[in-house]
């Protein structure tokens, strides 16, 4: 199960008690250093044109902020399609190609759960895990991609993109270790800031549910899925982010519940898929506003005109 302490974090970065309030203060120092560091290594970029269009949706602070499925979202839209992605959680390392655009090329341990939810949500996508981002680009583009769309590329300063940033509520903006930001929206840095709510909304669905599940699910912030939860939920299991299930726990849960089902987000059926066990599926799409659309569009028209 998830631990107390990142319980703990959670609440830390997200809705802090006073005494967490404190501590952030008292870490300001630490914080203004890692500011620093991260500020110096964005003016240090200079960058590097792939001869592609490439699309970052990312977001500055830490923890879920529905990039998978805006990601995915976006992406439905085009055609020659490249999911470039660092793939956290996988046993594997290097470059991975998880899809092809033909079929499932990797096993989700290979993959992580997010390059898996997206080879089996957009099965024309070509789908790459790298730690180096600019090595997946250039494999994509090698594989005939047309368009990249990066998975949390914002922090990659040394790659030509337009960044799609998704702003998400903080308490205050205090870099790590007082506050959740990995990074500024730095003066200078150029990128399209969206809004849940504004921009893009939720469109939720529940597959297969029963009057009884149990909610297991590993993802960031899990408390974000309560307002989408059916009743019939007799008990909320959360686990870290990216955790790896083993079929035994799952089936220690529900015998615990005397329940047969159990409810999860895509990001875990990925990984509980192969059980041979009653899942419901909580399904956590977004449609997006049309204007979005249009700026990529003019962005990846911008890139073709100066080709020619």
């Amino acid at each position: 199960m998830k631990s107390a302490l990142v319980f703990w974090v959670e609440e830390y970065f997200y809705k802090p008690r006073l005494a967490q309030k404190l501590l952030s203060f008292l870490l300001l120092p630490l914080s203004w250093i890692y500011c620093f560091v991260a500020w110096t290594r964005y003016k240090n970029s200079s960058e590097i044109d792939h001869g592609i269009s490439v699309i970052s949706v990312g977001n500055l602070s830490v923890g879920g902020s529905g990039k998978t499925p805006l990601v995915t979202a976006l992406a439905k839209h085009y055609e020659g399609v490249a999911i470039v992605l660092r793939g956290y959680g996988r046993s594997s390392r290097g470059l991975v190609v998880v899809s092809d655009g033909v079929g499932v090329l990797a096993s989700v341990d290979q993959s992580g759960d997010e390059a898996m939810i997206y080879a089996l949500k957009l099965p024309n996508a070509i789908v790459i895990v790298s730690e180096d981002r600019s090595v997946g680009i250039k494999e994509a583009k090698n594989m005939g991609a047309k368009v990249v769309f990066l998975d949390d590329g914002y922090s990659k300063h040394s790659i030509k993109k337009l960044d799609l940033l998704i702003d998400v509520d903080l308490p205050h903006n205090f870099c790590l270790p007082s506050g959740a930001l990995r990074e500024r929206l730095w003066r200078g840095k150029k990128a399209t800031v969206l809004k849940e709510g504004r921009d893009f909304r939720r469109a939720v669905s529940i597959m297969d549910k029963s009057d009884k599940m149990s909610l297991i699910t590993a993802i960031a912030r899990p408390t974000r899925l309560d307002a989408y939860l059916p009743s019939g939920v007799v008990s909320k299991n959360y686990f870290a982010d990216h955790h790896a299930f083993n079929r035994d726990e799952v089936v220690s849960i529900l015998q615990r519940d005397g329940n047969s089902r159990a409810l999860v987000t895509f990001k875990d059926f990925v990984k509980m898929r192969d059980f041979d066990l009653d899942l419901a599926l909580l399904d956590l799409a977004v449609e997006v506003d049309e204007w979005v659309f249009e700026e990529i569009d003019k962005y990846i028209r911008s890139r073709v005109a100066k080709k020619d």
